[in-house]
């Protein structure tokens, strides 16, 4: 039979994958090296994914969620437990043998406390090279509880970074820290003293409260700090460093008062983002805008009905005076009646222009309102007049403060009515809300309830509707600030990477708002201003609300007496009872926590920062912050360039959250967990009992037999591989699993290797490649393409790149080509080539591990460890990374290009053999090479043919020598064709499966030909694109030609046989 090679690949040619996924060690030969070839079988393995996730989809149960693939996790079968006593920080022992396979408790035993005690991590161990340095913070974790696969994703690219740098030579510093997470933190302990107490933190008392955090972030801290040390973060733990701790608190406090004293930190009493279940106001980065399209009906903490919006209510005020008639006005929020002082409406509005200067009846209070004309006014808007409630609007106070109308808060700090003489006092809001509806249509007021589009503002930490409420606050001006960090940016001086990033912070700086500092809650950095209280005496005692800024209350007193001419006996201080917002004293870290405002040795050697590593919902809470602060607190940016990776979402798409169950601790991942142990952590947290119903039925669905064993190197490994380009990126635990099995294949790589070197191997430098065998010599080119590519991936922050060539090197490269080609040389061949087999066997090992080893540092140290002792440091943490220039010598193109068509024949065999379901047998294979530089190249590499395509015997066909006549035939290319002789051909079956081939070939042809025939098509398409319309012409006109070639090969056969 006659087929080409591209032919078997379109029908049944990943039947052929069984042959290529033999580890080193199996009985049957494998294949592999070719990148073609493994990305036509990602394509496809795509598309056979996206199908399969298509049609669960299709058959989802409840909860909007498909079966996940998880519920077909395979466990492994084999564990292997490090049990020889090891003291705390001292070496492993490596002498004992290697376990049959490979198993995370065993390799990541004891190596961390050894790196740590041996100052690994820290840059006083390494000299540096011409004073060359990198320095990276931490972002620091919040305090809250542990670490979730967001931190994880941190840690695994961080470290592999700082590893890299570090094997490069460089000094590094990576700053571990935590953050006191003032309202997450204060929330978590707030509902474990309600569940375990039922006591809120007013019961308890401000003082009790704090210590009761205190208690829990030493808890948590430490659990945090483990977790960290399982990932394999080589953190500098001597510069450990916690936002309240006293060092930082005095940083943070410096760093109020310079601004204050730089003219941009400053008190007013303003509208704020106001929630209503912490009690505190939130910056607008912290507020969740939640579109609506027309009415619903949400739940709102703190109230027991649900709440319904998406309303536009219209109602009626009565003008004043004898002779009658109204103002229609829409609201939609009408429990804010009670607080109107106005109804505005636009000096160009024809239709109210003769009512401006009148006044109207408050619907339901006694008094009156006048009617102004402000050019704010939306004339489009409703009925094109609005109600003016200077207390709870932005908008409202900017035009209250532009007529002089009163300003007066509605609502208490709860969300309370508190408005003397009203029947509604001390309702809750939205309960107001009901009663004044109610209350319109009694009074017959009423005139329209309508479905409105709307954004309703979410507080991003309690989900509680947001109360827009005036408050004396602290803020800091922001537009000087934010001018000079755009200026950074179009300078180039700050990089953002994936520069996609770069044009949503130069539009959050251009519109930029001041930032309100005042937080009213008690966990966090009390403000260092002090409200100065004349006393009665005092010849100050008649002025009003009188602040001073000072480091301390002595220094308070002392500016005190110098600003207002007073004696220390004419006042009393009172510091401000708010604390900063959590983002302040952050956005100081890549500095405070080098000892800023000290000039320490650290700040001077690593500030500013090489880099920030970072989520991309950072952007505006951290990243502009600190770029902000650093420049305007230090004169220097903080960092050159920012990295942004993607959102973790569950392997469906969904965001991960305890709530929904699908959020995933790392530990779990690296050490295994059963499903009941997995939903008995959920009864550790405060989740209510309908969450926890959910979670517990969706862990049900998503991991029915639980989690397996992955371990720390498979998962950092899994998530260096995700492309970071993206918003978001889907975490499926069947992909760290799948890398857990590349593990036990590098693992059994290394034990074919130690097999293979014997006890009296030496190593010896590389050195000329011409001493080497040429299938050594390619597997050290690979080497060297491995090594280039790792080396320019890192360099370009594209760590994807790194981990796809170092997986496709160990697996295909070494695995699953070079392994199965050396064994006969090893069993057969002759001193001197056994020697040279096992000099490239070493250093693709030693080398390899190497590279890897920023990903897998674990596996690398045990394996690396157990290698023979060659010239190198005492641990691979500290090894020299490999340099493309000591592999350049290897680099052979035209190898590399010969050994390329000797897996394509070897792709066609494998194919045509799993074509007739033969990939077990060992026919016969001949090869009919037609041009030279296919005959050279079966020449070069017949040994390896043979080993690879699994065959009995491979033979070059002579020069006019006759094809064989009981033989499946397929082109490999048009200088190449493969003959393989078996008894098992079905000739009639072929022709008419060959039949109908060439039907589908020659449908696609004349449609190809049809598009390229329109008139417009010269005109209307790009060069690049007819070149590739021509290229399919000829590629489909060379398969249709070879197809019918095929088919009257195998009728003349069939015609012989009868």
């Amino acid at each position: 039979m006659l087929i080409t090679s591209r032919q078997l690949h379109k029908t049944r040619r990943w039947a052929s994958c069984a042959a290529l996924s033999v580890s080193c060690g199996s009985r049957m030969c494998g294949v592999g090296g070719n990148e073609k070839f493994q990305q036509d079988k990602d394509r496809w393995n795509k598309l056979h994914r996206k199908q399969r996730k298509e049609e669960k989809l299709r058959a989802s149960a409840s909860y909007g969620m498909s079966k996940s693939e998880n519920n077909n996790l395979k466990f492994p079968k084999e564990f292997h437990v490090y049990d020889i006593p090891t003291p705390k920080g001292e070496k492993k022992d490596t002498s004992i043998t290697l376990p049959s396979g490979y198993s995370p408790q065993f390799v990541e035993a004891s190596w961390y406390s050894w790196w740590e005690k041996k100052g690994f991590f820290s840059p006083e161990c390494h000299g540096a090279r011409d004073g060359d340095t990198f320095a990276i913070c931490l972002p620091p974790p919040n305090v809250t509880g542990f670490l979730h696969l967001g931190h994880a994703l941190t840690v695994a690219i961080e470290d592999a970074l700082v590893r890299w740098h570090r094997m490069n030579g460089r000094r590094v510093l990576w700053v571990p820290g935590s953050d006191h997470a003032g309202i997450a933190t204060q929330v978590v302990v707030e509902k474990k003293l309600m569940k375990e107490r039922g006591e809120t933190r007013h019961d308890v008392g401000r003082k009790a409260f704090k210590q009761e955090i205190w208690q829990w972030k030493n808890e948590k801290g430490g659990e945090i700090l483990s977790q960290l040390k399982t990932l394999g973060a080589s953190l500098d733990w001597t510069r450990d460093c916690f936002t309240l701790n006293p060092e930082f608190s005095k940083a943070v406090t410096e760093a109020f008062v310079r601004l204050h004293e730089a003219g941009l930190v400053y008190r007013d009493t303003c509208v704020v983002n106001w929630c209503c279940t912490l009690r505190s106001a939130i910056s607008d980065v912290e507020v969740i805008p939640m579109r609506l399209t027309g009415k619903t009906a949400l739940s709102v903490p703190g109230h027991r009905d649900v709440v319904q919006f998406g309303l536009l209510v219209h109602f009626a005020y009565p003008l004043d005076g004898l002779d009658g008639g109204e103002i229609i006005v829409a609201t939609t929020r009408p429990e804010t009646i009670l607080g109107d002082e106005a109804i505005a409406v636009h000096p160009d509005d024809s239709r109210y222009a003769h009512l401006i200067g009148r006044r109207v009846v408050h619907p339901l209070l006694e008094r009156h309102l006048p009617v102004i004309a402000d050019n704010s006014v939306n004339m489009q808007f409703g009925t094109g007049a609005v109600k003016v409630t200077p207390g709870h609007d932005i908008d409202d106070h900017a035009i209250a403060c532009r007529h002089s109308l009163r300003t007066y808060s509605l609502f208490d700090e709860a969300g309370q009515l508190q408005l003397n003489g009203s029947p509604f006092e001390g309702l809750p809001r939205f309960a107001v809300r009901e009663a004044v509806m109610n209350e319109l249509g009694r009074r017959g007021l009423l005139r329209a309830v309508e479905d409105h589009s709307m954004t309703l503002p979410i507080c991003s930490r309690t989900g509680d509707v947001l109360e827009p409420l005036l408050k004396a606050q602290w803020f800091v001006r922001c537009r000087d600030m934010a001018d000079r960090a755009l200026q950074a940016i179009e300078d180039g001086d700050l990089h953002l990477v994936p520069q996609i990033h770069e044009n949503k912070l130069r539009s959050w700086l251009t519109d930029i708002s001041d930032w309100c500092l005042s937080r009213q809650i008690w966990w966090g950095h009390r403000i260092p201003a002090y409200q100065l209280i004349p006393l009665q005496h005092s010849p100050c005692s008649k002025v009003g609300d009188l602040w001073i800024c000072a480091r301390n209350e002595q220094e308070a007193r002392e500016r005190a007496c110098e600003k207002f001419g007073m004696k220390n006996e004419d006042f009393t201080l009172q510091q401000d009872e708010d604390v900063l917002d959590t983002w302040f004293s952050s956005a100081l870290f890549p500095f405070a926590a080098l000892g800023w405002p000290r000039q320490t040795k650290d700040l001077e050697a690593f500030y500013p920062n090489t880099m920030l590593e970072t989520g991309h919902d950072l952007i505006f809470f951290w990243v502009a912050r600190m770029v902000m602060l650093g420049q305007q607190l230090t004169g220097k940016l903080p960092f050159r360039t920012v990295l942004f990776h993607p959102m973790v979402r569950g392997s469906h798409g969904k965001k991960m959250s305890k709530s929904l169950g699908n959020a995933i601790d790392p530990l779990d991942v690296i050490s295994g967990i059963s499903l009941q142990d997995i939903q008995s952590k959920l009864l550790e947290g405060n989740l209510t009992e309908s969450e926890l119903c959910i979670s517990h039925e969706l862990q049900k669905k998503q991991f029915p037999n639980g989690i397996p064993e992955c371990g720390t190197d498979a998962l950092r490994f899994a998530f260096c591989s995700l492309h970071l380009k993206g918003d978001d990126v889907s975490f499926d635990v069947a992909t760290v699993l799948n890398f857990r099995h590349f593990c036990n294949k590098i693992w059994n790589a290394l034990k074919f290797t130690l097999a293979a070197l014997g006890n009296d191997f030496e190593p010896q430098p590389l050195e000329s490649p011409d001493r080497f065998g040429v299938m050594d010599q390619w597997m050290l080119s690979r080497l060297f393409v491995v090594t280039r590519k790792a080396d320019s991936g890192f360099r370009e922050l594209d760590l994807a790149s790194v981990t796809g060539a170092l997986h496709h090197f160990w697996l295909q490269d070494f695995c699953r080509t070079y392994l199965e080609t050396v064994k006969s040389v090893l069993r057969f061949g002759n001193a001197a080539e056994q020697h040279m087999v096992r000099q490239t066997l070493y250093h693709c090992t030693e080398l390899g591990l190497r590279l890897i080893a920023p990903f897998m540092p674990f596996l690398a140290e045990e394996l690396w460890q157990r290698l023979p002792v060659y010239c190198r440091p005492e641990s691979i943490c500290i090894a020299s990374y490999p340099s493309p220039a000591l592999l350049q010598p290897f680099e052979d193109l035209d190898l590399a290009r010969e050994f390329e068509m000797v897996q394509e024949v070897i792709r066609t065999v494998l194919g045509l053999k799993a074509n007739y379901n033969i990939t077990r047998s060992k026919p016969k294979l001949l090869l009919e090479c037609s041009e030279d530089v296919w005959l050279r190249a079966m020449h070069r590499f017949s040994n390896a043919l043979h080993s690879l395509a699994c065959c009995e015997q491979v033979k070059l066909m002579e020069p006019g020598q006759a094809a064989p006549a009981e033989a499946a035939v397929a082109i490999v290319a048009p200088g190449c064709k493969a003959f393989l002789l078996h008894d098992l051909v079905d000739i009639q079956q072929e022709i008419t499966r060959l039949t109908n081939l060439g039907r589908q070939i020659e449908d696609k042809l004349q449609a190809m030909k049809h598009r390229t025939a329109n008139p417009s098509y010269s005109t209307k398409v790009s060069d690049a694109v007819r070149a590739r319309h021509a290229t399919k012409i000829s590629i489909l006109q060379e398969e249709l030609k070879a197809t019918e070639q095929a088919k009257q090969l195998l009728k003349s056969q069939d015609l012989k046989r009868k």
